[in-house]
């Protein structure tokens, strides 16, 4: 890969990062706000799940935006807001204005994985996608490890609200970067694009759409039930110190930023070696998605010891799997269509995200521990490669309906 590539890479790798912290600094600073802003449970509950409502309903027309202009812009247009409602956060002092610009946050962010998936689907061969998406996977984990170590030490140190306004500074750097470094991209021209309504149709008539989605949709509902309650059963049911469940959780993220970028690697020299792209992507996720469940529910039942390892493996089997529901997705799509066919995976799958955490908080309260919650996440990977045998075809560019015919399915 092209030292021009790498920068691409490490760009974007960075504005992922800065992603996952910007939408989970507000759990770590929860406790601080709660008091300060003297805010009630509801409150503080409905300011922690507003980032989703927005973040998935705008994915279709994100996906639209990406593929019919230029995706260097919207990305950066994106990162620059999404970026200033981190740092006007720091200065708030309502709940509304603070839901607000959560919503915000929201759409912003939410251009994201689109837009990652058609500059890898324009600018990167089929063998260097799996570390690209790799790269992808390094700054989710790395993101999450952060605000879970560094962002409670800081925030315990100087307060919250330094911390999200130093946060929102961040992206002068990143766009200064981006704008320079960013790989050619033309303005799409609609004829040569051919997105219309009746090419939504199209990538919505396309099961193997529908099976990685799906698998995908499992696969977030297992990492958000860890992002969001790992923290909670490490304290009141293993009864570790807070410290020690932070140094768990980032080590956690950071052993899944590993496997994710050592799985892109290995899936991109079997490509290279002549494998079949089918065979090395499904073999990987359905190896990866499948060990993590199974691992999870003897770590609800095991010692303390077992469990943090049984914990550390299942999370390092997450990361194994994770670049390849995007790479599939890229190889599938092609670069004609892959905004669009990120926006729909990403808002299919956000139901994951939101599903893990919330259904997690009813078996805990209705069985009063972990062990049920932890078999419904193993459920979940076994669904998930499940979609991915039955359901996801060759992974080979979908051969799209000709320019004048998608334009007249919209006339």
């Amino acid at each position: 890969m092209s030292a021009a590539s790498w920068r691409v890479l490490i760009l974007l790798g960075f504005s992922i990062f800065i992603n996952y912290v910007d939408r989970g600094n507000l759990s770590i600073a929860a406790p601080l706000i709660k008091n300060e802003l003297k805010l009630s449970p509801s409150q503080l509950g409905i300011l922690l799940s507003s980032f989703f409502w927005l973040y998935t309903l705008v994915q279709l027309p994100v996906g639209w935006l990406i593929d019919r202009f230029n995706v260097n812009w919207i990305l950066a247009i994106g990162f620059f807001i999404w970026s200033a409602a981190t740092g006007v956060t720091g200065i708030l002092h309502g709940f509304t204005a603070l839901l607000i610009v959560r919503l915000l946050l929201g759409i912003a962010e939410s251009v994201a994985f689109p837009s990652y998936g058609k500059i890898f689907a324009h600018n990167f061969h089929e063998h260097q996608r799996g570390v690209a998406n790799g790269v992808i996977g390094v700054g989710q984990s790395v993101g999450a490890a952060f605000a879970s170590l560094a962002g409670g030490v800081i925030m315990s140190r100087f307060g919250w609200r330094p911390f999200f306004v130093v946060s929102g500074l961040i992206c002068l750097p990143w766009c200064l970067g981006w704008l320079r470094w960013a790989p050619p991209a033309k303005s799409p021209i609609r004829g040569e694009l051919g997105y219309s309504s009746g090419a939504i149709i199209e990538v919505l008539q396309q099961r193997s759409l529908w099976g990685i989605s799906l698998a995908t949709f499992c696969a977030n509902y297992m990492l958000f039930l860890l992002l969001t309650w790992l923290p909670y059963y490490l304290v009141q049911q293993r009864h570790f110190s807070l410290t020690l469940t932070g140094e768990i959780s980032g080590a956690a993220f950071l052993i899944r930023a590993v496997t994710a970028f050592v799985s892109g690697r290995l899936s991109d020299r079997w490509i290279s070696a002549g494998k079949s792209p089918t065979l090395v992507l499904k073999s990987l996720v359905c190896v990866g998605s499948g060990l993590s469940g199974c691992l999870l529910v003897p770590c609800a039942m095991a010692s303390d010891r077992v469990c943090v390892l049984l914990l550390f493996s299942a999370v390092a089997c997450q990361g194994f799997a994770t670049p390849h529901f995007w790479n599939a997705a890229q190889a599938l799509a092609g670069p004609r269509l892959a905004g669009t066919w990120t926006g729909l995976q990403v808002f299919i799958s956000s139901f994951g995200s939101i599903l893990g955490p919330l259904l997690t908080g009813f078996v805990v309260q209705a069985t009063g521990g972990f062990v049920w919650a932890f078999a419904l996440a193993a459920i979940a990977g076994l669904l998930g490669v499940l979609c991915w045998v039955f359901m996801v075809g060759p992974v080979r560019p979908v051969a799209w309906a000709p320019v004048e015919e998608s334009l007249a399915l919209e006339a």
